[in-house]
């Protein structure tokens, strides 16, 4: 019998919010030029090399959290159901923004879903700070980030309703 390394959950659980990331970004590539490009932002708005490693930062940081919540309460059992269901919902409505907004075009619904992302988030943190202080730490620029791209979103919505 084969025994895992013990450093096999921490990267696996540290590389998993990548996945959707990685995934998504295909969609992210052929829709900026075609689409995004054509739509009117706010000054504020990050340059489009910002994204990529601040997602790819904040991915690692959250999976990294995730382990250090799962080892603390010793793997997938009843005391993890809430904080790492918490979490998994809120990598689902992650990965899920990018088909909406970029894929679909719909920035209004790309907006719900971010709210709800961030929602899912903050319980997410919450609940993470009691198990492992430093995995709800982990979690902080996490949430600066979505408050930052919420607002964006918001605007980029609000600027370009009228726009197909």
């Amino acid at each position: 019998m084969e025994v895992v390394p013990a450093w096999a959950p921490a990267l696996g659980f540290t590389l998993l919010p990548h996945a959707g990331g990685f995934l998504g970004s295909n969609i992210t590539k052929r829709e900026i030029p075609t689409w995004y490009e054509t739509l009117q932002k706010p000054s504020w708005c990050p340059p489009n090399w910002v994204f990529a490693p601040v997602w790819g930062t904040l991915y690692t940081s959250m999976g990294y959290g995730s382990y250090l919540v799962w080892k603390e309460l010793g793997g997938f059992n009843e005391k993890s159901v809430v904080p790492l269901g918490l979490y998994a919902g809120n990598l689902a409505l992650n990965w899920a923004w990018t088909p909406i907004f970029f894929g679909a075009h719909k920035m209004g619904w790309g907006l719900v879903t971010l709210l709800l992302t961030t929602g899912t988030a903050t319980a997410t943190t919450a609940s993470w700070y009691n198990i492992n202080k430093t995995a709800a730490y982990l979690m902080v620029p996490y949430l600066a980030w979505l408050s930052l791209a919420s607002a964006l979103n918001y605007r980029i919505w609000k600027d370009n309703r009228n726009k197909k």
